[in-house]
């Protein structure tokens, strides 16, 4: 209802004039002397009352001018209410409104007196009853309702800036609540994963120069350069969570995409893992955030491979489609069940937020052979109608080893899926005595190198 508030607030004005005009002409020539309404000084006189109320909101003195000329030569009513209704809304000190009332006063007696003068019909404007009665409806009543209306406004204001300031007021406690937690969450990182993480790397290290054989070393060499990365990384995080400005930011690595999907299964294979990569379709430039989102379920995948299964085959199938990118990743069931690793239980959780904003669909859960199954439907344009988009079936997405598919139905009721005790893959939330944080860039195999 805006646009209505601003065509009211631009024509107002003119239709008021309009009116102001035709009333004038009438008062001044009676309604009941149609003949003298051709009459050019009555015509200008009009005229002149409806341009004054149209330049009233810039100028108020010859609306001013003109109402008591008008009161006192011809006693046009219109104009006079309207003069004295802009008094009442736009005059503030008490001085103007007692010069206001001296004249008003002083021109309802000019006025009576030409009435008196002039006698006939204008005579009944001379008694003192009369003039008492035109000097409150003509003057007194609208500048009653011009201060009832300068009166509103100045509420409103006042309510308006009182809203206005309450709200900078709690947008600022809240900025101030959010910079304090997170400063609180980078101290108890820094204190408590920074400090751990970094005893990591010393006694890789350690290792590495003691080792008494090379594999020995090579595992302790990859384990220190893992734990390095993984301290650069929580150092950029804590960065960011100690900045209260985004714009005064350092200067942030580049967020992994497709073209690092081979560092992360190299890195996977270094810790043990077979990792194999199949991509399928013509392969084509997909939009950052799919590829982001991409590398994200794969990096997690392999985290809950490293975890739940250890050293067991594992397929990785990128699949181009016209309009969509699929992924599917597999593991083959672990002969000995590894050691539990501590984590949040929300991986899968956070994945599907994530391929969710896109648009996408993730399902994760038991295949054919005892196999693990991920699958993920990220589409590459907007798709209208469901957030989580088509169904992924046998034809779209192959992943069987001996070239079958697994259909989205094909999962076993009775076979829960397998939930991930890592953290999300757009940020790990780390249990550090009780302190949720979030390092979202920690290489995918960080735990499966110890």
């Amino acid at each position: 209802m805006a646009w209505l508030g601003r065509v009211v607030d631009r024509f107002a004005p003119w239709a008021l004039s309009s009116v102001v005009a035709a009333l004038s002409v009438a008062a001044a020539t009676g309604f009941r002397e149609s003949e003298v309404w051709g009459s050019p000084p009555i015509l200008v006189l009009g005229a002149a009352c409806g341009a004054s109320v149209v330049l009233a909101r810039r100028w108020l003195w010859p609306l001013f001018a003109v109402a008591a000329f008008a009161w006192v030569t011809l006693a046009v009513w219109p104009v006079v209410m309207v003069a004295s209704y802009y008094a009442g809304t736009s005059l503030r000190r008490r001085r103007h409104f007692l010069f206001f009332a001296a004249a008003a006063l002083l021109i309802n007696v000019l006025g009576v007196a030409v009435s008196l003068i002039i006698g006939g019909s204008r005579a009944i404007w001379g008694s003192p009853s009369n003039a008492v009665t035109g000097l409150l409806v003509f003057i007194g009543l609208p500048l009653v309702v011009g201060l009832w209306v300068a009166a509103r406004r100045q509420v409103v204001a006042g309510l308006r800036e009182r809203a206005e300031r309450l709200e900078r007021e709690h947008a600022a406690r809240t900025d101030q609540a959010r910079a304090e937690e997170r400063a609180r969450i980078a101290r108890e990182m820094h204190d408590i994963v920074a400090h751990r993480v970094s005893l990591m790397v010393l006694h890789a290290g350690a290792l590495e120069v003691n080792a008494a054989d090379e594999r020995t070393a090579r595992e302790a060499e990859l384990i220190r350069d893992t734990g390095r990365e993984a301290l650069a990384n929580l150092r950029e995080v804590l960065g960011v969570l100690r900045s209260t400005d985004a714009a005064n930011d350092g200067p942030l690595s580049p967020q992994p995409m497709l073209a690092d999907l081979d560092h992360l299964l190299d890195q996977s294979r270094a810790a043990g893992i077979p990792v194999n990569r199949r991509s399928e379709g013509t392969t084509r430039p997909v939009p950052s955030a799919v590829e982001r989102a991409a590398y994200r379920i794969v990096q997690e995948a392999l985290t809950n491979v490293h975890k739940h299964a250890g050293g067991v085959a594992t397929e990785v199938v990128v699949h181009y489609q016209p309009h969509a990118l699929e992924l599917a990743i597999r593991n083959a069931r672990p002969r000995v069940r590894p050691d539990p690793l501590p984590g949040s239980g929300m991986g899968i959780a956070g994945l599907r937020e994530r391929v969710g904003l896109l648009g996408g669909r993730l399902e994760a859960g038991p295949g054919p052979g005892g196999q693990f199954v991920l699958l993920a439907y990220l589409p590459t344009r907007e798709i209208p109608g469901s957030a989580e988009g088509p169904p992924l079936n046998a034809r779209d997405t192959p992943i069987d080893a001996g070239g079958a598919s697994l259909d989205s139905d094909s999962v076993p009721s009775g076979n829960a899926p397998l939930d991930s005790d890592s953290a999300p893959s757009d940020g790990a939330a780390i249990d550090a005595g009780g302190a949720p944080v979030d390092v979202e860039s920690v290489p995918a195999d960080a735990e499966a190198a110890r």
